[in-house]
């Protein structure tokens, strides 16, 4: 790990994306940082100066992860000598969390902390639907995903407007994006249509799109329906009594049927009632709730409500996968293997390989080898990111200045 800092890890990168800026500010200097240390020793309100701040005192450290904070009214650091009142979270990326473990419920390939390329598609498909969302919605553009390290995905999202937002607009936020509510023990998690009303706009733009992954994963794939427990289940989700009990009693006598095959049952079912009649109307609301309820992104609310929870850096190392978090572009989010992400150690033997290093002192001066590693491509990726939002930053700078002059 120690090796992984002084030479890896792109410290100036990060320093860009949370400053927004070359020259440090506010945005940095009061920001919040925390360490886990061996041991689990948990060290918060940590702040730093600079990017070389940052960097001294990780090595001096070496933690096993670090995560990030919102900037506050003072710098983290004086939080001991400043008035409770004075120290406030004032800025802070919005930020979702999505766990593979959310879908363990209805994920039939693995389970817990365990994740393959089949069950990855579920977190692919919440990614298409909320970073469309959020852009079509919201109007947001600097939206960050960062691979977790192990089973998940994080968002960070570090527009001008999303960082200012309030706990109580984000809980708004979050609330109009979640449709998926309730525990374990509720079996119908999504009621989105209200009476005879059409779906709200953003629903049916997210269902277009989730029909076919449902169809793709659910049935073929996961093949979610096959078990009795799992063709129960959707029998939980179906309103129409009547209906409900005839598949029943089909799908008893006939145990050996795919998922897809029952979801043709539940079609003709829908079918058979006359096309005005209530009952096909609760029915094909039913069936885009059960779209919805095993497609549809299942977000940790409690991460993206509150300006001062803190989130695992980008770049970081899982301690259980040893893979480094890295950035994921959402356009290709499909192909996206977690399998395939460099680990601390492969990257180590990288550089080992290229060029070992003659003594520490000279490890301390190669600021910038991850550019021989496989590490290169996502840093290249954050340091596009970076360089969309410091131009941001210029254009407000420049649009305020030539406000100032025109007075």
């Amino acid at each position: 790990m120690l090796a992984f800092y002084r030479r890896l890890y792109p410290f100036k990168s990060v320093f860009g994306w949370l400053n927004h800026d070359h020259a440090p500010s506010k945005l940095f200097t009061q920001r919040e940082f925390a360490f886990t240390l061996q041991g689990d020793v948990y060290l918060r309100y940590n702040s730093f100066d600079n990017a070389d701040d940052l960097k001294k005192q990780i090595c001096k450290l070496n933690p096993t992860r670090f995560e990030i904070g919102p900037m506050y009214s003072a710098r983290p650091r004086d939080k001991k000598t400043v008035r409770p009142a004075m120290f406030t979270p004032q800025l802070r990326e919005l930020v979702f969390d999505i766990d593979m473990t959310d879908y363990d419920s209805i994920r039939t390939c693995c389970s817990g902390a365990d994740i393959c390329k089949r069950c990855w598609v579920f977190i692919a498909a919440a990614v298409r639907v909320l970073d469309k969302g959020i852009r079509d919605q919201f109007g947001y553009n600097h939206l960050l995903w960062v691979y977790s390290g192990r089973r998940g995905i994080h968002l960070w999202i570090s527009d001008q407007e999303a960082m200012e937002l309030t706990d109580e607009q984000r809980r708004a936020l979050v609330g109009w994006l979640t449709v998926i509510q309730g525990g374990k023990e509720m079996h119908k998690k999504v009621n989105v249509r209200q009476g005879s009303r059409p779906l709200p706009p953003s629903i049916s733009m997210a269902l277009e799109t989730l029909t076919d992954v449902f169809g793709d994963l659910i049935l073929d794939d996961q093949d979610c329906f096959a078990s009795e427990d799992g063709w129960r289940a959707l029998l939980h989700l179906i309103t129409e009594k009547t209906t409900a009990e005839r598949l029943e009693k089909k799908w008893t006598a006939e145990s050996m049927r795919s998922s897809d095959e029952r979801w043709q049952d539940l079609k003709k079912e829908v079918k058979s009632w006359g096309k005005d009649s209530p009952q096909r109307a609760n029915l094909v609301a039913a069936m885009e709730d059960i779209v919805l309820q095993y497609t549809y992104p299942r977000l940790d609310a409690e991460v993206s409500k509150h300006r001062n929870h803190l989130l695992k850096a980008p770049f970081c190392i899982h301690p259980k996968t040893g893979r480094v978090c890295v950035p994921v572009d959402p356009s290709t989010i499909d192909s996206f293997r977690p399998e395939r992400v460099p680990t601390v150690g492969q990257l180590l033997r990288e550089l080992d390989e290229l060029a070992p290093a003659a003594d520490s002192d000279a490890i301390e001066h190669h600021s910038a080898d991850w550019e021989r590693t496989s590490l290169k491509p996502y840093v290249e990726m954050m340091d596009r990111h970076v360089t969309a939002l410091m131009d941001e930053t210029r254009r407000a700078t420049r649009m305020k200045r030539e406000k100032d002059i025109s007075w």
